[in-house]
């Protein structure tokens, strides 16, 4: 499935849809760069629509916070429970990264 991403228009940052995979990873790490690039303070990164993560996507997420300025952080919008773990696993306690199911 391929991934789309978007500007959000309700608030700075981006709606992403489809699946985070092999053949989708430059078009995600693409995205996340430009989030690090815009340099606020609170970017938005709405999940609902994406149905996978692999973890090389994940390790993309938490390369491009951890190039956020200081105390800067991504909120995660509604990703999928998958993704979650993996985050808490492999990167517990990340203060640059935010989930909010709402």
């Amino acid at each position: 499935m391929p991934l789309t991403v978007s500007p959000l228009a309700e608030r700075r940052g981006v709606r992403a849809a489809g699946e985070v995979g092999l053949s989708t990873h430059q078009v995600w790490e693409r995205a996340l760069e430009e989030i690090v690039q815009q340099g606020e303070e609170v970017c938005h990164v709405e999940l609902s629509a994406v149905t996978f993560v692999d973890v090389a996507g994940a390790g993309a997420l938490v390369a491009a916070a951890r190039r956020l300025p200081p105390d800067s952080r991504l909120v995660l919008h509604r990703p999928p429970p998958a993704l979650c773990r993996t985050l808490e696993l492999l990167w517990p306690g990340l203060p640059a990264i935010e989930v909010s199911m709402s």
